[in-house]
């Protein structure tokens, strides 16, 4: 098993960028943005972030990427692409994808809401997203040029029996990389995950094991 500390970067909750959206009417904690040119910039081939929903808003445009949403945490939302399109992000945890440059406007069932925001430019990254349970152990395998980010929605995860990056708590992040060969991970603890396998441009193929 491959352990390897530079194809391994651990994100943790407490250091996520929070930034305005860009249209100005709410927040995001940025958890990762590939290939940005700085912090809160907009050259990144792909994203992830937590959105903050307090109230009613449009969601900023970004033309030319595509959209994933999952529900983290609160009781849901619509989101209203106008004439009658109505999709819910419904509890436990709904999603929804769909193109950036698309008008949306997120309305909140009752309070806030907290949503995890994948975003990508099709011409540049092919990513795939699960929401999987962690019970007892999970198996990643990352083919050369792929990156995997697990995210911790809820419990504690271990990689690596804790050799390769500090205990995984609630909301907290990794990347896992493979350079120049196929690398295996392992994953062991009790809770839920969000899995994103990114590959460059088009088709990302299957690697997870349970």
């Amino acid at each position: 098993m491959r352990s390897d500390v530079d194809s391994v970067r651990h994100l943790p909750a407490c250091g996520y960028r929070r930034l305005r959206w860009r249209n100005g009417l709410g927040w995001t904690r940025e958890i990762h943005a590939a290939g940005s040119e700085g912090p809160g910039g907009d050259g990144w081939d792909w994203r992830l972030s937590i959105a903050e929903i307090e109230a009613d808003a449009a969601y900023s445009a970004f033309p030319g990427t595509d959209r994933e949403q999952v529900l983290l945490s609160g009781d849901g939302l619509v989101l209203d692409f106008g004439h009658g399109d109505l999709r819910p992000l419904l509890p436990p945890h709904g999603r929804q994808r769909f193109g950036g440059e698309v008008p949306v406007t997120a309305r909140l069932q009752l309070g806030r809401a907290e949503v995890f925001n994948l975003m990508w430019r099709p011409a540049r990254a092919a990513p795939r997203l699960w929401h999987r349970p962690l019970v007892g152990s999970m198996l990643l395998f990352a083919e050369p040029g792929d990156c995997w980010a697990v995210h911790v929605m809820a419990g504690q995860a271990m990689l690596d029996g804790g050799r390769a990056a500090p205990l995984l708590e609630r909301g907290d992040s990794v990347l896992l990389d493979a350079s120049h060969a196929r690398s295996r991970y392992m994953l062991e603890g009790s809770g839920e995950l969000l899995l994103v396998q990114v590959a460059a441009g088009s088709g990302a193929g299957a690697g997870v094991a349970q």
